[in-house]
């Protein structure tokens, strides 16, 4: 068995301050109540990269990160998908728009890249359709 690590450790805390023993206001909580945090949180990201200091950096991207969470633990109490899934979801996202690291398509510089963007986002969207009527056939 491994060690759990401080993600693990994280993703924990959050569940039990959702959970029955946990925090009356974080139980509270809905997607739509936390929006504002979210661009709040997300704007002090912005403001910590733009000063520069990496303790800030590190500080506000955790209150992020605790959104996140917030929000993959709301839709794991509502039967949707938990942070695993969200996980999951990014990294089969990374590997698509990416088939000149994971695939055999071959881009050399930036722009090759951003020329050939659309074309891998039109071909995720096909995907994505064909995912949800996969999920809809099994539910």
């Amino acid at each position: 068995m491994r060690k759990a690590t401080e993600l693990d450790r994280l993703v924990a805390v959050v569940a039990h301050l959702r959970s029955p023993k946990g925090c009356p206001w974080d139980r509270k909580q809905t997607h739509r109540s936390l929006i504002k945090y979210l661009r709040e949180e997300a704007r002090e990201v912005e403001g910590a990269i733009k000063k520069g200091t990496w303790h800030e950096i590190e500080d506000e991207l955790g209150d992020l990160m605790l959104q996140v969470l917030l929000h993959s633990q709301i839709a794991k109490d509502n039967d949707r998908f938990d942070i695993q899934d969200v996980a999951k979801s990014q990294r089969l996202k990374l590997e698509r728009r990416h088939p000149h690291v994971f695939g055999s398509r071959k881009f050399k510089t930036a722009e090759e890249v951003l020329q050939h963007w659309d074309e891998i986002k039109k071909a995720e969207k096909i995907l994505r359709k064909k995912d949800v009527a996969r999920r809809s056939k099994r539910a």
